[in-house]
């Protein structure tokens, strides 16, 4: 069992830890309590575990979105901050939007009452309070084998609907899409009996080619359609409507577009039943379409599409929210296996349009440096060593508008993370119960202190959270071999990388010669640490940061701080160095190599957020950019505590823009450390002289 609950240290309450996704939340109680379990069958919706406590009230430590329901499951109270109700005597079931899903049921009189951080719920005395939880882990329920045949590949990646929880417009929700199918090469095509794919009425016909299909798959996928080969690409219902898929900007972007306008549209339907959420978007745009949506909530998948399909895309466009992930996939046989784990995140997949170019020349920070030597001409070192090699072969993507961008194929990408299968899969070993978060900061030289020291302060520094830090300085060859072999959260190497590895106190350590690597994720903030880093993804790690050329020291310092904190604050790696890359002009020689969706630690709020100010005399506007993890994917919503509190918005990229008074501003960035770009200038929340501004 991943989720355990424990009575609280320290306060009443009690504490709910994910093991698997390391994932906590603590419920505040009026008095000491002792969970028993509890069937979790007996709940509405599904949850893992449950136990039952006694108490006269729950209260949670941070606000998060949270949903009443009454015994019919008739939603009667979206928790908004300020909210402040009594409901009579009755059965009520409480949804909790935390780092797990949670829900609380109970019978008799409710009270609730909800500030910027933090909502109380009362039962008007002591009651029994079933408390059932459900992770956010999802595991494939079968694999696939398919030849390298484009019509078997098509017929394989037809099987990935089968994961679909529903077929209703609420699969718009990330946790009622589970993981498609694995995918693997063999001589003939074999699917499982008991895999069942929808029957949705929806095919989409191509052409019989692998790059064809591998783009289409995630709107196959999204839509629970068969992939069928035939002619001009289309998308064919049983109804009779057809739609085709090689408009005038292409197949590439049409498919991407059906499947953004799909999704967005049921993002809307979906607040027509079990969530009637006020939502921004919705607000928005049924002004400017002729559809009906209370209407389209009951009919089938089929007739939504026609209707979702009969809006132009530009009607809609602006605001559809920024997708999160791009992918563009090399269509190789061998890449399909690593399709299924694309589709889990409802990535766009487009094939390479990409122009050959070489790190070094993109670095004017060291261009002038020599390879033996480590001194620039202003006085200042570099990571590198005499044994440097040649900088990594690199390609560059072309650029799209989704917030992160991954590549799958050969070479090393620039400004995309670089994807494998090996460690998607990793990522599926990797999921044990864990205990504490394990961090391992390794420096190999002194002068590079400032890093080391940073690190050690920084993580686990959030007092909420179990956290394990052990710092190692100058390691040998045998004891840093020792340390990647151990299970750990993340490992952060400070130091220097050469062509024969790892530069240690007696000699190099080549991480290709280490069988097992612990570390689940990692950064290696030395000069060109691609290599190993690839070679610590062969060997079991799912993800981290590289470098792909020489980096100078203080540069590395000041984007290594930043990760640091971001990290800490919850980002997932892709994230994190999609901000702290921007605060080195060395920043464009890191990179992600594996899966970039992995974390940490949770996040405060939920929701990973950037925040840009710009100042005024007397007004101020601030702009909130969200972040996505693993386990809060496109089509998850937030309720801001700015402006409207009513109002819910989808999020992946740009929120909103709010203009503030000074207070306001004050209020909303001292209720959690989050990084802001104040008139350009990258800071902190909680390091703002807000009597400057």
């Amino acid at each position: 069992m991943s989720l355990s609950f424990d009575p609280t240290t320290g306060r009443r309450g009690v504490e709910i830890r994910d093991r698997i996704e390391r994932r906590t939340y603590a419920l505040r109680t009026s008095t000491s309590v002792s969970p028993t379990a509890a069937d979790p069958g007996a709940f509405r919706f599904p949850v893992d575990e449950a136990v039952s406590i006694e108490t006269a009230a729950v209260e949670l430590p941070t606000f998060v979105a949270a949903y009443v329901r009454d015994a019919d499951g008739e939603m009667l109270l979206q928790v908004n901050p300020g909210v402040d109700r009594q409901l009579p005597a009755g059965a009520y079931d409480i949804e909790l939007c935390a780092p797990m899903k949670l829900y609380l049921a109970v019978d008799g009189p409710l009270s609730v009452t909800a500030s910027d951080d933090g909502i109380r719920f009362g039962f008007g005395g002591e009651t029994t309070v079933r408390v059932g939880a459900r992770s956010h882990h999802e595991r494939p329920a079968a694999t696939v084998t398919t030849t390298e045949d484009p019509r078997d590949v098509m017929a394989a990646l037809s099987t990935f609907g089968s994961a679909l929880k529903t077929t209703s417009p609420e699969r718009s929700f990330p946790t009622l899409r589970g993981h498609p199918p694995l995918l693997e090469l063999g001589d003939e095509l074999r699917v499982p009996d008991d895999l069942d794919a929808p029957d949705t009425g929806v095919r989409v016909e191509l052409p019989a080619e692998r790059r064809r299909a591998y783009v289409a798959a995630p709107l196959a996928f999204y839509l629970g359609a068969e992939l069928v080969p035939g002619g001009a690409p289309r998308i064919v219902t049983d109804e009779g409507f057809e739609y085709p898929l090689d408009g005038p900007q292409g197949y590439e972007e049409t498919v991407a577009r059906t499947l953004q306008q799909t999704f967005f549209l049921d993002c809307i339907t979906r607040t027509e039943g079990y969530y009637p959420v006020e939502l921004h978007e919705r607000e928005a745009v049924e002004p400017l379409v002729d559809l009906d949506f209370a209407d389209l909530y009951d009919r089938s998948l089929a007739e939504r599409l026609e209707a979702y399909l009969s809006v132009p895309f530009e009607v809609v466009a602006d605001h559809v929210p920024t997708w999160k992930l791009t992918t563009h996939v090399d269509p190789a046989a061998e890449n399909v296996s690593s399709l299924p784990f694309l589709v889990d995140d409802l990535a766009v997949v487009r094939t390479p349009d990409t122009r050959r170019t070489a790190a070094s020349s993109s670095n004017p920070a060291v261009a002038g440096i020599a390879r033996d030597g480590t001194v620039t001409d202003g006085g200042e070192f570099t990571r590198s060593t005499a044994e440097s090699s040649e900088s990594v072969p690199v390609v560059e993507p072309e650029r799209t508008d989704s917030v992160e961008q991954a590549w799958l194929g050969d070479h090393a990408p620039v400004d995309a993370s670089k994807a494998t299968t090996t460690a998607f899969r990793n990522r599926l070993d990797q999921e044990t119960d864990a205990g504490d978060i394990e961090i391992a900061v390794v420096c190999n030289d002194t002068a590079m202190g400032e890093e080391r020291d940073i690190a050690a302060e920084v993580y686990g520094s959030r007092e909420s959270l179990p956290f394990d830090v052990t710092v190692h300085r100058d390691l040998t060859t045998d004891r840093l071999r020792e340390v990647l072999a151990e299970e750990t959260a993340f490992l952060h190497y400070i130091g220097h990388i050469d062509d024969r590895g790892f530069e240690c106190a007696d000699g190099h350590l080549d991480a290709a010669d280490v069988d097992a690597v612990g570390a689940e994720a990692f950064m290696l903030n030395a000069c060109q640490s691609y290599d190993q880093g690839m070679a610590l993804i062969d060997a079991g790690s799912v993800g981290g940061v590289v470098t792909l050329s020489d980096v100078i020291n203080s540069g590395a310092v000041r984007v290594g701080k930043t990760m640091v904190r971001l990290l800490n604050r919850g980002f997932p790696l892709r994230a994190a160095l999609n901000i702290a890359k921007t605060r080195s002009i060395v920043g464009n020689q890191y990179i992600v190599v594996g899966d970039g969706n992995v974390d940490i630690v949770q996040t405060e709020s939920g929701i990973a957020v950037l925040c840009r100010l710009e100042t005024g005399k007397e007004e101020y506007e601030l702009t909130t950019t969200s972040y996505l993890s693993d386990s809060k994917g496109i089509g998850a919503i937030t309720t801001s505590v700015l402006g409207d509190e009513n109002k819910s918005h989808l999020v992946s990229g740009d929120i909103d823009t709010y203009t503030l008074s000074k207070a306001e501003l004050r209020t909303f960035l001292t209720l959690e450390n989050v990084p802001v770009i104040v008139d350009g200038e990258f800071t902190w929340s909680r390091e703002i002289d807000f009597s400057s501004l």
